[in-house]
This record gives structure tokens, C-alpha cells and sequence, in this order.
């Protein structure tokens, strides 16, 4: 049996980590939590994570990076705003867990075949190519890329919805979505040309 240590050193710290989180809209009251565990306890999910609310605002301050965007804690975080709401120092703590899940997508370190990452990433590309989202296309690749075999087990279940005409096959798309593009684009900060005056099929 191969003994997995839980000790943190200061070599596993990824200097500036915590600055850089904390310069994020939302997160910037980051550095006043008292470890007070208030987060943790009004929590309804925390017993199913690895690291505690209160853990995971500890390690991000003490720059432990890959510990943090490794762990399953942010992508169970049910954005419920209990944690928020009575945090005593007013520390938008769903916030915070939102920048570190788009800080794991964005490196590809998060848990692997997970389902939550994959779909929020599933779920982002979708929008911004089609500008709609296609429930069953997207189900599918969720299923594909985290557990093919639920899909498998699945199939009753998504042939009835087929047949109901709850689910649709045909990708749905906004028109002219290159404007969409140009938005998104503008968002992340990049210069793009202005988008063509037509409609889109």
C-alpha cells in the first residue's frame, strides 16, 4: 500500500498565486478571512469534499495552487451562496470558487473524466460557437468524455425523451453569430474586426 502524504511544504507553493486569485473581480476581500469555519459549516455539500471551504480559502492564500485547482471541492460547490451570505467578513466566497474552476479549465489540471469540468467546458465552447445550447448533443458529449458507459445505460431513457420530442438532435444556433464572437472576443481582450453586415442561416 503506497502511503500518500497530506503534509504541505513550502517547495509546493506556487508564489503569487494567491495575488492573482485575489486580483480577480469579487475576490479581493479574500485576505480577511479568519478561518472562522462559518463557510464550512453552512455548507450542504461539504462532507463530500476533499478539502473544507475554509480549507480551500487557507490554501489558496497560502498559495497552494495545485492542491487547490487538483481538488474536487470547487466543482462540488453548488453555488448556493449560503457560504456568502454568512460569511462574518463578507467574503464572496462562491465568487472565489468560480475564478478558480475557470483557473483549472483554462490550465487542464482539473480532476480527470470528472463530470462538472467537463461539462461546464462542454457547456462554454457549445455557447459561444452556436450561441445556443443543444440539451442532447451536449449530454452526449458529457457522457463521452467523462463515463461513456452511463451513456449505455442510459439508452431507454434517451430513446423515450427521443420519441417524445423532448430531445432533438438538430443544433440549435442564434443568427449571426459572428457578432457573438466579436462580444467574446472584446470580453477577453482581444482586438477582432468588426463583424460582416449579413444575416446567418
Amino acid at each position: 500500500m503506497q502511503i500518500q502524504r497530506t503534509i504541505k511544504y513550502d517547495a509546493d507553493r506556487v508564489r503569487g498565486f494567491a495575488e492573482e486569485i485575489m486580483s480577480l473581480a469579487g475576490c479581493d476581500r479574500l485576505k480577511s478571512c479568519i478561518q472562522c469555519g462559518t463557510c464550512s459549516g453552512t455548507c450542504p455539500l461539504s462532507i463530500y469534499m476533499d478539502y473544507t471551504p475554509r480549507q480551500v480559502m487557507a490554501l489558496v492564500r497560502a498559495d497552494f495552487k495545485h492542491e487547490v485547482l487538483r481538488s474536487h471541492t470547487i466543482w462540488l460547490c453548488a453555488s448556493c451562496y449560503a457560504c456568502t451570505v454568512d460569511c462574518p467578513r463578507e467574503i464572496r466566497i462562491t465568487d472565489i470558487m468560480y475564478a478558480l474552476k475557470q483557473r483549472a479549465i483554462q490550465e487542464g489540471i482539473y480532476p480527470r473524466r470528472f463530470p462538472i469540468p467537463v461539462l461546464a467546458r462542454e457547456f462554454s465552447a457549445m455557447a459561444r460557437r452556436m450561441g445556443r445550447i443543444t440539451e442532447t448533443l451536449l449530454v452526449l458529449r458529457l457522457f463521452l468524455k467523462s463515463d461513456w458507459r452511463a451513456l449505455l445505460r442510459s439508452w431507454r431513457m434517451g430513446l423515450g425523451l427521443l420519441r417524445t420530442g423532448r430531445f432533438s438532435l438538430k443544433p440549435e444556433r442564434i443568427q449571426r453569430r459572428e457578432e457573438l464572437a466579436a462580444m467574446l472576443s472584446a470580453v477577453n481582450g482581444q482586438s477582432v474586426s468588426p463583424p460582416a453586415n449579413r444575416e446567418d442561416a
